[in-house]
């Protein structure tokens, strides 16, 4: 008997809406960014953070000042570097366990993620936004803590660029899992070319009134909700 399918999710567009990472998360960390790096110069996470900025600007020396220029002008253009991901999701753990947030996730998907790890599916999830971010993400939900349906989290610190196979390859050695064995779904085509690479399944989710819905999503098996994934990975 085969072992269950492993199943990694994708965040935005795939298990929540792209709108609100950008009109409400995106601004309430643009809006802490500076008062966040001066409290917390003590945090590694953070001296690491602000860092690896100053090394992508060239500029040991920058102060608060200029690190948050680079990072309203990455955020501008909606780029997935780390060091703004790490920050963000510091600011947004905070946001989220002071109540000030809570997460969206739409409609189909927290039913089928129960039904899947009741199913047995080991679940992981691998998204652009970093692993702080991801865990207060899940754990406030509209319906509460999410986090004990999944085995682990991964970002593009820990595992890599998600436009590339050997991130996905790093995964599932971390994971112990045969590629064949694993499903990644997601609504960028580049990363479901990068999973596929790397021997894994594919799903598209490709979601009416997300941005990267007129794109498409390949030549990948194609849903537009998880009830329809689920029906998919049961044939």
């Amino acid at each position: 008997m085969s072992d269950p399918l492993t199943i990694v999710v994708d965040i935005e567009g795939t298990t929540g809406a792209t709108g609100f990472v950008v009109d409400r998360l995106y601004p309430y960390s643009r809006e802490r960014f500076a008062a966040w790096i001066d409290t917390h110069a003590g945090d590694p996470e953070v001296t690491r953070a602000v860092a690896q900025v100053r090394d992508a600007l060239g500029e040991p020396d920058a102060g608060t000042d200029r690190v948050v220029r680079a990072l309203n002008d990455w955020l501008d253009r909606d780029e997935k570097a780390t060091p703004l991901k790490t920050l963000q999701g510091g600011i947004w753990a905070a946001g989220f366990a002071s109540g000030e947030l809570t997460s969206h996730f739409f409609p189909d998907v927290i039913p089928v993620l129960r039904t899947w790890h009741a199913a047995g599916h080991p679940m992981y999830v691998y998204s652009s936004g970093s692993v702080s971010a991801q865990l207060a993400w899940f754990g406030n939900s509209p319906e509460g803590d999410l986090l004990p349906l999944f085995e682990g989290h991964f970002d593009t610190e820990n595992a890599g660029p998600k436009r590339v196979a050997a991130s996905y390859e790093k995964i599932a050695g971390a994971i112990g899992a045969a590629p064949d064995r694993i499903v990644f779904l997601s609504d960028l085509a580049a990363e479901l070319d990068a999973a596929r690479a790397a021997g894994w399944r594919t799903i598209g989710v490709r979601r009416p009134g997300e941005p990267h819905y007129d794109r498409g999503v390949g030549n990948h098996p194609e849903v537009a909700t998880f009830d329809q994934a689920d029906r998919m990975l049961q044939q």
